[in-house]
């Protein structure tokens, strides 16, 4: 049986069609030009609208989405921690070959339309007539040049590309099929190449090449490439070409971009200005160019201020900086500065959760570790109504770590698994792992006679880790379990884990916890050196076994064979009969202890701001924090609201 998905067209969220832009032989009779780009049309040193769109550029239907269309103009300040946080006007500004919509189903967006068979074969339509920021022509010799000249370039890409890239190590086929169309083919599935172009850091399979070649040795003569080398710091070619072609962290002004907003400030900065790209392909229903918002403006500042300078009303949108433990200091603000503080749903699968480290380098408490009876009770014997109500206000959901609600594979017994609060059960597994022995004031006694003392771990970036493991340490000495907190920097923190020198640590639950069965359920396996539960285990799967250990956990390595039949699968219902499997092992395993999810994170705007919605999902991956609610189509009325 052969999958075949196909989409095309030039629709909005949720609705399919392929309708022309209304209007658009009489667009000068009508206000559909930004006065943001008065001066350069007055000048033509910039077409008009009708010959800056894509033939068919795709239409976003605000009204059919609940949101109002909007009008042109003004201005957006934002505060991030440092310069290489520009970054976040790549995610927020969402702009992908092919993206998810707000219910995580695949659309696609600069491309206009692909199909995918058997995800063997995906074959990606463009659309006719899109230009790139510069206005230079958007086209497959992109594609090409970005596949032949850097892809396969082994100055440029040394490690031959992404792992995306790969399936049993081998490279996909790259085809020009005609003016409009290619291809990318392998000869088995590859699962993860559509969720790996709509993520927040998506995979990069184009470039603009007419202005990239200068930087390029086969393009460029020798003399000049020395000159641009000298002039822009670097002493490889290949150096210069990956600085001048970056993307994610979009550093270079004068690189063209695809996205709804162009960064014109070259670092060093204290201060970021993104201008509106007059090339966009988005419009709303009425024929107005997207974005509304004419200028991104990003403050650097110290991180551990940006709460007090949202809340003394110095940002008009912001989302990253904050916690929700500052959720009532910026909700006073309300009362003092015109904007409102909305509450989102965070989309990890646990605001917290404790990592005990099943590589740790202690042997005893390591054998420890690797039974379940042990994490089990562990997780019995928090109380999690009481973390809920004293550190979230009640407003978050006792659970595992594991899936929420939001989620099409959610399933209540996973989040309800080794949940209960329960200190009798929780002695009595203690006791059946060898446990049984205490000390005069009740601290259980290790098999070499030491106590019980966990030390768990924490990178001190929230007051929540603190004040959640002062209510466990009270939970953990009634089942005779010494707690203490370790608190250090991020990078000591990660260092000392995969070193095996954490016992025990806090950290965020599952990345995704809205996952659908198209996206990899990696999570749930050791499958990168980050995972704080089995560090080695995951570095030994990331670097194909030269680095770290093997996983010799009966469970560890079924969920890793659970996740290569995934990546095999190109069927819908056994990607979902896999995915509940690997959940139900994690669950029931308790490979992380989680705590609370479905917790709130602050969403600060100016009342000005229209169309940001009152709830959504906020997350890395897949929901690119505010992106796949598509900021493009915020804009600012005249008066406060």
């Amino acid at each position: 049986m052969v999958t075949r998905r196909t989409v095309l067209g030039t629709f909005g969220l949720g609705a399919l069609g392929c309708a022309m832009l209304p209007d658009m032989a009489n667009a000068a009779d009508r206000d559909i030009e930004p006065e943001y780009l008065a001066d350069q049309l007055r000048a033509r040193s910039l077409p008009p609208l009708p010959q800056r769109l894509p033939k068919r550029p795709r239409i976003v239907h605000l009204k059919a989405m609940g949101r109002t269309p909007g009008q042109y103009g003004g201005t957006v300040r934002t505060i991030i921690g440092s310069a290489k946080d520009i970054r976040f006007m790549t995610i927020y500004g969402y702009a992908r070959l092919i993206g998810y919509d707000e219910r995580l189903v695949f659309q696609p967006d600069i491309l206009e339309g692909f199909q995918s068979d058997n995800d063997t074969v995906f074959t990606f339509t463009l659309r006719e007539g899109h230009k790139w920021s510069d206005g230079s022509p958007f086209t497959v010799d992109d594609f090409r040049y970005w596949w032949e000249d850097v892809l396969l370039n082994k100055d440029l890409t040394p490690g031959g590309g992404s792992m995306v890239l790969r399936v049993d190590g081998n490279l996909p086929r790259f085809e020009v099929l005609d003016e409009w169309t290619i291809r990318y083919s392998w000869d088995k599935p590859n699962p993860d190449f559509l969720p790996n172009l709509a993520g927040p850091q998506p995979l990069v399979l184009v470039g603009p090449s007419a202005y990239l070649k200068q930087f390029h040795k086969e393009y460029q003569d020798e003399f000049r490439l020395s000159a641009l080398m000298k002039e822009n710091r670097v002493k490889k070619w290949a150096d210069l070409h990956i600085k001048m072609s970056r993307t994610y962290r979009p550093e270079n002004p004068k690189l063209p971009t695809l996205d709804p907003w162009r960064n014109m400030t070259a670092p060093p900065a204290e201060q970021f200005i993104f201008e509106r790209n007059p090339f966009f392909h988005r419009v709303d229903e009425n024929g107005r160019q997207l974005p509304y918002i004419d200028r991104f403006v990003l403050n650097v500042s110290s991180s551990s201020i940006i709460p007090a300078k949202t809340g003394a009303g110095e940002s008009d949108l912001q989302a990253t900086g904050i916690d929700f433990a500052d959720y009532t200091f910026l909700k006073d603000a309300e009362d003092r500065y015109p904007v409102k503080v909305d509450l989102w749903k965070m989309t990890r699968g646990s605001r917290v959760a404790i990592l005990p480290n099943l590589n740790c380098g202690d042997d005893v408490w390591r054998e420890l570790f690797r039974d379940v009876r042990v994490r089990r009770a562990l997780s019995l014997a928090i109380d999690r109504h009481e973390i809920n109500m004293a550190v979230f206000y009640g407003l978050g959901v006792p659970s595992a770590d594991t899936l929420l609600p939001e989620s099409p594979l959610f399933k209540p017994e996973y989040a309800n698994a080794w949940i209960n609060h329960d200190t009798e059960q929780a002695n009595a597994l203690l006791d059946e792992a060898g446990l049984q022995n205490r000390d005069e004031d009740g601290i259980r006694l290790l098999p070499d006679g030491r106590l019980a003392e966990i030390t768990i771990e924490t990178p001190g970036e929230s007051s929540v880790d603190t004040d959640v493991l002062e209510l466990v340490t009270d939970h953990w000495r009634k089942i005779g379990i010494a707690l203490f907190i370790r608190t250090s920097q991020r990078d000591i923190f990660r260092s000392r884990a995969m070193g095996g020198r954490i016992m025990m640590s806090i950290w965020y639950g599952m990345d995704n916890g809205v996952a659908t069965a198209d996206m990899n359920p990696g999570q749930l396996a050791p499958t990168m050196d980050d995972q704080l539960q089995w560090p080695l285990w995951g570095m030994h799967y990331l670097s194909h076994g030269s680095q770290g250990k093997a996983a010799d956990l009966p469970e560890a390595i079924e969920l890793t064979e659970l996740l290569r039949r995934w990546q095999r699968s190109a069927h819908l219902a056994e990607r979902t009969e896999i995915w509940q499997q690997m959940l139900a092992i994690y669950t029931q395993q308790v490979f992380s202890i989680g705590l609370v999810n479905g917790t709130l994170q602050p969403i600060v705007r100016t009342s000005r701001l229209q169309n940001v919605p009152e709830k959504g999902l906020y997350g890395f991956d897949p929901t690119s924090y505010l992106g796949i609610y598509m900021p493009d189509t915020f804009w600012l009325s005249g008066e406060q609201v």
